[in-house]
């Protein structure tokens, strides 16, 4: 079981990174291995872990790609991660063994489309610094949480 926060800013401004840092101080009881933010343009996103797949520093998320370009962070398991991997990421460098890295470079090539292919239970948030559109997502069953907070100005 792991944690994810964050904030997004509508109107492109910076987020408050010290309030993601307070949500995942409120969430180490689902990641007491490891904790991130990471602050990418009008978002910010934080992430508490609990290692399972890939045990090494390799796996901490939040994650990115290596442009910068595209954060993920995760909660969950990505069951068929390593046909994914094998049918969709072949050209693909990747530095970990873990689904989440899997899944960041299936949905920085597909987008939402990607998210059709995964089985498994997750709730995501991806987000692309470039288009300044954040993805969150779950698995169809509903079995990791995803609660949001919705306002004028943002979205936590």
């Amino acid at each position: 079981m792991c944690g994810i926060a964050g904030i997004w800013q509508r109107d492109g401004s910076a987020p408050d990174s010290k309030a993601v840092e307070q949500m995942n101080r409120l969430l180490e009881h689902r990641g007491p291995d490891d904790s991130g933010v990471v602050v990418s343009g009008s978002c910010a996103l934080g992430h508490r872990r609990l290692s399972v797949i890939d045990i090494s520093s390799a796996g901490r998320q939040p994650m990115l790609t290596p442009d910068g370009r595209y954060t993920i962070v995760f909660n969950g398991e990505i069951y068929n991660y390593q046909e994914l991997a094998d049918e969709f990421l072949g050209a693909v460098t990747r530095t970990s063994t873990s689904d989440t890295e899997v899944l960041l470079h299936l949905l920085a090539q597909q987008g939402a489309a990607g998210l059709e292919k995964i089985r498994g239970m997750f709730a995501l948030a991806f987000w692309d610094k470039e288009s300044q559109e954040l993805l969150l997502a779950r698995d169809p069953f509903g079995k990791k949480p995803l609660y949001y907070i919705e306002t004028e100005d943002s979205l936590s």
